[in-house]
């Protein structure tokens, strides 16, 4: 059928079914796009995510947010920001990358269902979870205006955990709050696999333009993915920002703390929403959108070769 041509996730099921067993080498490029696209929507959206923090973390406007930026001054603005480049670009590395292993290897020759997606997704995502939970704990403490006097760099946040102990530094230090970070990664991601190609074949098949099913379909996905689990976001944060023996509440704690420091309301959990739209909407749009034009490139290539 002629519309079927148009669309990228049957394009692609179809030229995976092509591909005999052990010669799968597009997996490396699934690590390479993920590792490039996430580096660069980092970089680009970090202001916001910023912003979005200190809203998490006080619960106030956008312009309070902002004028706390603002009078800390531009020196502090960037602060943090190394640890999310090492973590997001690794994270596009495991995130896709995985998902595309464990996918073939749940359905070598395809077609994927939608469990063979969610399955996969979910591994990737307790894979990441895994593997850069360290990352954001760090990233956090540094971005929370409250501790930069007593800990002004990456290396003083390290030195205060391994002055923990070996089991400290796992439970109080590197992967305080780990169990939200699994379950925010782990579902976000089956979400966001599950859907992305449904999306977008939906759209490919109106006739759009190749980049633009790639673009709106990871905008809205991860949009709607990032909203569904937001509750944990705030949690997550507020656990990450504690640091010391005597000032680590637990999971429940940390929980009952943000509710009833919110007003009991879900609006204000839901505070700094509208910039977690306009963050997951360019960080999704442009990855997804990136990985589609690459694999395309790289199909390409292959077929010209073959």
């Amino acid at each position: 059928m002629g519309e079927q041509n148009h669309s990228p996730g049957k394009e692609l099921q179809h030229w995976t079914r092509t591909e005999s067993p052990g010669k799968r080498s597009w997996h490396s490029q699934a690590y390479t796009l993920g590792a490039v696209s996430n580096f660069m929507s980092t970089f680009l959206t970090f202001p916001i995510y910023k912003v979005v923090f200190r809203q998490q973390i006080h619960a106030v406007a956008v312009s309070e947010a902002v004028r706390q930026l603002w009078h800390e001054g531009p020196q502090y603005f960037y602060r943090g920001i190394y640890p999310p480049l090492l973590s997001k670009t690794l994270q596009g590395t495991l995130l896709f990358g995985t998902y595309d292993s464990l996918l073939y290897c749940l359905s070598p020759v395809g077609p994927h269902s939608l469990g063979h997606r969610w399955a996969a997704g979910l591994m990737s995502g307790v894979v990441e979870a895994v593997a850069l939970s360290p990352f954001e704990r760090v990233q956090n403490v540094l971005q929370d205006g409250r501790k930069q006097a007593r800990f002004p760099s990456t290396f003083s946040i390290l030195k205060e955990f391994h002055s923990y102990g070996l089991w400290g530094r796992l439970s109080l230090g590197y992967y305080r709050g780990f169990w939200p970070v699994l379950l925010r990664n782990s579902l976000g991601s089956a979400l966001y696999f599950s859907f992305k190609d449904p999306i977008q074949d939906s759209l490919a098949e109106q006739g759009l333009p190749h980049w633009v099913p790639a673009l709106v379909s990871g905008s809205v996905n991860g949009t709607i993915t990032c909203l569904v689990l937001y509750p944990l976001i705030v949690l997550v944060a507020n656990m990450q920002s504690h640091i010391g023996w005597q000032s680590m509440p637990s999971l429940w704690a940390s929980a009952q703390d943000v509710w009833d420091t919110r007003g009991r309301k879900v609006f204000l959990i839901y505070r700094g929403g509208s910039l977690v739209i306009l963050r997951s909407s360019v960080t999704w749009g442009i990855t997804t959108a990136i990985h589609d034009f690459l694999q395309r490139r790289y199909r390409s290539r292959k077929e010209l070769k073959d």
